[in-house]
């Protein structure tokens, strides 16, 4: 089932428009390209309405946010909203400082979020609820595992109801939700938290996934997060002992350019509740 979301994704070959931010551009652009969509990058508040008007998504992404690229965040979106393209929103650091948080309350306001990607506490934190503040990394009290997986998906789907949207909440264990069904999703390597980026790509991975899979928006999240999962495992397989940070980060995106959908199901370890 969620193989046929990512042939689709290589079938329909969506545009994507990233306002991202300037340490992960590069990734981002090239997981694009590698998983079949293609990227453009584009923050100038005079042009960013006209780019996404050619676009089939739109992420917006708060990791180096500044006061010049917030009035373009909102232009784009609301062309995005105007057209009914997906817009996804990756909150980073959102609990880190009352610039990003009234700027993601501002954007979860204005603009019709098809889906928001986050770790628990960036979450939490677009909920008010206070989380501890790690940086951009999850705090260890609001991990997800196994000893805490009813709490998570029940914070999960309440998360969905209240931002209107799909919420995908990623960690050791990945939750996707619609605020009905959650899809529950084991896979990945820790590791991949030791790269810059993964989350930043992931973020657009799950655009371009929505873009290319309208009809099927909640299964087309969980397959976008089940292929990083399966590309962080598989890339790890082929990692040599003097290999480090900068191969393996080159690895996951040779793995997204090479991952299948016959591939994607058969890895594909989820359940949903």
């Amino acid at each position: 089932m969620l193989g046929s979301c990512l042939e689709a994704v290589r079938q329909r070959a969506p545009l994507i428009h990233c306002i991202t931010n300037y340490v992960t551009a590069n990734d981002v652009a090239n997981l694009l390209l590698a998983c079949g969509a293609r990227p453009i990058m584009a923050d100038d508040p005079e042009e960013v309405a006209e780019i996404t008007a050619g676009c089939q998504g739109l992420t917006l992404n708060l990791g180096t946010l500044s006061r010049r690229t917030i009035p373009s965040m909102h232009a784009a979106g609301a062309e995005a909203a105007r057209l009914g393209h997906p817009v996804v929103l990756d909150p980073v650091g959102v609990g880190g400082s009352s610039l990003r948080r009234e700027t993601a309350k501002s954007l979860l306001q204005s603009v019709p979020f098809a889906a928001v990607r986050g770790n628990s506490s960036e979450i939490k934190a677009l909920l008010e609820q206070a989380p501890a503040f790690s940086g951009v990394d999850v705090s260890p009290a609001d991990r997800v595992d196994g000893d805490h997986l009813a709490q998570g998906v029940a914070f999960a789907k309440e998360a969905a109801r209240r931002l209107n949207t799909i919420v995908a909440i990623t960690g050791e264990i990945d939750l996707v939700s619609d605020g009905k069904r959650c899809f529950v999703l084991r896979g990945g390597r820790p590791e991949m938290g030791k790269i810059t980026g993964t989350g930043c790509q992931l973020s657009a991975l799950v655009c371009a996934y929505l873009s290319a899979n309208p009809e099927r928006p909640l299964e087309a999240v969980a397959a976008a997060v089940a292929a990083m999962d399966a590309a962080g495992e598989l890339a790890w397989t082929r990692m040599e002992p003097w290999d480090g940070n900068f191969a393996y980060r080159g690895k996951i995106l040779d793995t997204i350019c090479h991952l299948d959908g016959d591939t994607l199901d058969r890895r594909s370890d989820y359940e949903i509740q």
